[in-house]
């Protein structure tokens, strides 16, 4: 068994999230779901198919998210995952539950705008996603100052009253 990491490619601003489902089908519920719950999303979303043709399976709103998304879907190649990239102002806080409620989601490994590498063992046939880096390591324990600091910046981008 191979053991391999693969960087996700993209740019700063952009929030991804990684997952793995069980079916064709989730290409299409996805796409229906994010246009439903946040109108006007930009997306794109990939999804590696792993019976049948074997083909990156894809869908979008947005040609670079979609160019994003099929990019990182051929470079992990992992059977039945998913990644989808939302366009710059769209965040995985406001679709997240509704992906939880597609029934074919089995699972998120990660949601995030940071730098992240996919942990993937290959055995020669398929691959599969072992875990995910997102970010950087702790530099420390927050303080009094950065306790604050939270505090105020969840309330001035509006996600805490």
């Amino acid at each position: 068994m191979d053991i391999q990491i693969v960087k996700i490619e993209k740019p700063e601003a952009i929030n991804f999230i990684l997952g793995q489902s069980h079916f064709i089908k989730t290409v299409e519920d996805i796409h229906e779901a994010l246009v439903a719950a946040v109108p006007g999303i930009k997306f794109g979303l990939a999804f590696c198919e792993a019976s049948g043709k074997c083909l990156i399976r894809w869908s979008g709103t947005d040609e670079k998210m979609i160019e994003l998304a099929q990019k990182n879907a051929l470079a992990i190649g992992a059977g039945h995952s998913f990644i989808l990239f939302l366009g710059e102002g769209f965040f995985p806080i406001n679709v997240l539950n509704t992906l939880k409620n597609i029934p074919e989601i089995c699972g998120f490994f990660c949601a995030t705008a940071n730098s992240a590498s996919v942990l993937l063992a290959d055995d020669g046939e398929g691959r599969g996603i072992l875990g995910v880096i997102d970010g950087s390591r702790p530099q420390g324990i927050e303080g009094d100052e950065d306790i604050a600091w939270r505090k105020e910046f969840l309330r001035m981008i509006g996600y805490k009253l």
